[in-house]
């Protein structure tokens, strides 16, 4: 029988994430649709690592991907010349930006099950593995929605934390971690010399809410899940940034760990977490036998809705280490452990109609309107249906009966058709046509999934004016949404620099615009002329530019135009080695400025129309100078300082604003590189943190003394930070 060798070629991406090219012998005789479903598979299961390990925004739920993953290996494992290492593949989450460290025991990942009967066979598994008679004693926990961290302890010291990555070599992102409070920085008690201990950065429901909430009233689209914002979080390269967003995180395991029998079980082990004061699952229960821990199973299956963490499963791990080692483990997952997924609760119901939202920067995002319907114990009447290339992929329709599921438990997503319930004569949604139809001019930029308008609805022009004036940007008084509106509505201004031309007159003509009231604001918009340069670049509403980054910009470009001009290598480099060769890492010229912030500057400074809006600006007389950041001859001139704890006599905002005029920069987190911690009253692990490093200390007399130019005064507590400054160890 003759047989026929066929090629599968990937794009680069798939190579990065551990797909390896292969060759399939296939007999003639075999059908080329299983050929061509195998090809189509991989494909699709890498672009979905590449959403949910690199992007953080995946596209389907983890149940869709495993089913996709199964029907993978089932084909791979009926054909007698598949290679079998094609079938599974590890993620990878590493980002560019940072620094890659080598985990000294490898992070592996979790197979999964779904249903008793997959349980069981786990358990059939387990038991030919170990030696007749072992006691099968498990421990079960709740499988926490986050992204998965080691954290290195030497000497009872936190030194290093870094992401799961491809489970060998993982990102290191010690900068970020060191902004969770809830984390210490130093072991109570006992400890090894040296251990990793694993665990998950995750987000609270009740935070994840509120960053939604602030998002949805600025026009902004919403983020999907928890575990998406989590993970991206974790990955912004700006710690200050990381602060604002308040992660958590949750430890239930160890990899390396010197000495190497400092335990001889995980319950010895979680024991020790809690001695340490370290945050461990709340649910951790001992299990003897396959029957207990399915019946912990259920019980925590009733108990995590009350959690304040997303979780979608139970974790079962053999207790006994000696256990473990006996049962081994594959390159990716190990025997001795399973995740039993809970599967979403979902609902049927109809879809009436399919509208679209548009956010403060234009962009355009779908919205399922249903028929309400009872889902995880709430009324849910909308969803999310993520853009047009979603709605289409589902072939989603209005009138159409639809499966609803939350998302991470959270945001409700319409996940299928029901096209048996479908009735005749539907037709497809067409998105270009009710854009169209709605009077909205858009488009797709090219290589982006959203449609964003070419020019502002009335709505945008009042959040763009509103945004423009705001405290954090121009901070222009008496000027709020409902003079934005009014001024939008009368034709006034429609984009900012409109502002300036406004004369009394036309505010007299104005709804309640008194002559007083006119006054001031013209006054207020005088004011805002000699704003600081970091206010009109946080002004100007560019993506992904906050108020930390704007700042960062100003005092790196100096002026606006230096920052219109700048290209990509004028934000990011590639680094050298040492040999003098280009590496692939790069690294950012400009403090917290990453691959996505960059393109987001370059792409905004090259429309034409915010080249218009910035040449308006300069016509009415704005500051595009870096006057006002601070001089770089001034009392803290390239000082970076850290607040910690209540500020009585200044307050946080006026402390910083202080700092800032003098030259110096406020981060979010403690590192080597800062300069100063100012504490005040109940500052808590950011000092620890600075007393650990040897950085110095200052209280509120501190600060105002150097802000004085008169030395480090009175408050300082340098000779303390000195005297407790631990002994630094290499990582290897």
């Amino acid at each position: 029988m003759s047989s026929k060798i066929f090629t599968v070629k990937y794009v680069d991406f798939t190579l990065r994430l551990g797909y390896l090219p292969y060759f399939m012998s296939i007999p003639d005789s075999q059908s080329s649709v299983t050929v061509a479903r195998i090809t189509a598979l991989r494909a699709e299961l890498a672009r979905h690592d590449v959403l949910y390990y690199l992007q953080a925004n995946p596209e389907i739920t983890d149940f869709q991907y495993d089913q996709l993953r199964r029907e993978l290996n089932t084909l791979l494992g009926g054909l007698p010349g598949a290679v079998a290492a094609g079938g599974e593949t590890p993620g990878d989450d590493r980002a560019e930006g940072f620094a890659k460290v080598q985990h000294r025991a490898p992070m592996l990942s979790l197979d999964n099950v779904y249903h008793p009967g997959e349980f069981a066979a786990f358990i059939t598994r387990l038991q030919k593995l170990l030696p007749p008679g072992e006691p099968l004693d498990f421990v079960v926990e709740p499988k926490i929605d986050g992204l998965a961290v080691s954290l290195t302890y030497e000497h009872g010291r936190l030194t290093r934390a870094v992401t799961r990555g491809n489970g060998a070599v993982g990102d290191d992102i010690t900068r970020n971690v060191g902004t969770i409070a809830s984390l210490p920085s130093a072991l109570e008690g006992d400890a090894p010399e040296r251990i990793e201990i694993r665990g998950e950065i995750y987000m609270t429901n009740a935070e994840f809410l509120r960053i939604n909430a602030e998002r949805e009233a600025a026009g902004l689209p919403l983020y999907a899940n928890p575990r998406n914002l989590a993970a991206g979080t974790v990955k912004l390269l700006n710690p200050a940034e990381t602060a604002v967003r308040k992660l958590e995180i949750v430890l239930y395991g160890f990899g390396f760990c010197e000495p190497a029998d400092a335990f001889a079980s995980l319950s010895a082990f979680h024991a020790a977490l809690v001695r340490w004061k370290l945050p461990a699952v709340e649910f951790f229960k001992k299990a003897s036998g396959a029957d207990a821990a399915r019946d912990a199973i259920e019980q925590l299956d009733r108990l995590r809705r009350d959690f304040t963490y997303p979780t979608d499963g139970a974790v079962v791990k053999l207790d006994s280490l000696p256990a473990q080692a006996l049962a081994g483990a594959t390159s990716k997952f190990p025997h001795w452990a399973i995740a039993y997924k809970f599967a979403p609760e979902q609902a049927g119901t109809r879809l009436r109609a399919i509208t679209l939202q548009v956010g403060r920067t234009g962009a355009i995002t779908p919205v399922a309107e249903l028929e309400p319907v009872e889902l995880a114990g709430t009324t849910v009447s909308r969803a999310t249906l993520h853009n047009a290339d979603e709605i289409a992929r589902k072939d989603i329709r209005e009138g159409d009966f639809v499966v609803v599921e939350k998302a991470g438990e959270i945001i409700p997503q319409v996940v299928r058709v029901v096209a048996e319930k479908r009735d005749a004569g539907i037709a497809p949604f067409d998105f270009a046509a009710r854009l169209t139809e709605l009077g909205l001019d858009a488009v797709r930029p090219e290589g982006e999934v959203v449609w964003r308008l070419k020019t502002p609805t009335r709505e945008q022009q009042i959040r763009r004016l509103a945004h423009f004036a705001s405290k954090q940007c121009l901070d222009i008084e008496n000027f709020g949404q409902a003079v934005a509106g009014a001024l939008v509505e009368a034709g006034l201004a429609n984009r900012p620099c409109d502002l300036y031309g406004v004369s009394k007159n036309q505010l007299l003509g104005l709804d309640k615009f008194a002559d007083k009231s006119a006054d001031n604001l013209l006054s207020a918009l005088e004011a805002s002329k000699r704003r600081e340069l970091w206010r009109l670049i946080h002004a100007l509403g560019i993506p992904n530019v906050g108020m930390q980054t704007a700042k960062d910009l100003a005092r790196h470009f100096k002026v606006l135009d230096a920052l219109a001009a700048a290209g990509y290598g004028d934000f990011r480099r590639r680094l050298v080695g040492k040999k003098g060769q280009e590496l692939k890492d790069e690294e950012s010229i400009v403090n917290g400025v990453g691959v996505v912030v960059a393109q987001s500057i370059i792409t905004w400074f090259s429309d034409p129309e915010h080249r218009d809006l910035v040449e308006k600006l300069r016509t009415a007389g704005l500051n595009f100078s870096g006057e006002g950041m601070g001089s770089a001859a001034g009392a803290l001139a390239g000082k970076t300082f850290v607040l910690t704890g209540t500020l009585s006599a200044l307050g946080r905002e006026e402390a910083r604003e202080k700092i800032e005029a003098a030259g110096g920069r406020v981060s979010g987190s403690v590192s080597a590189k800062t300069d100063y911690v100012v504490a005040g009253e109940e500052a808590g692990s950011k000092l620890t943190k600075a007393v650990e490093l040897g950085v110095p200390v200052l209280d509120e007399a501190g600060l105002l003394a150097l802000l004085a130019g008169e030395g480090e005064g009175k408050g300082e507590r340098r000779e303390e930070a000195e005297r407790r400054k631990p002994v630094q160890t290499e990582l290897f």
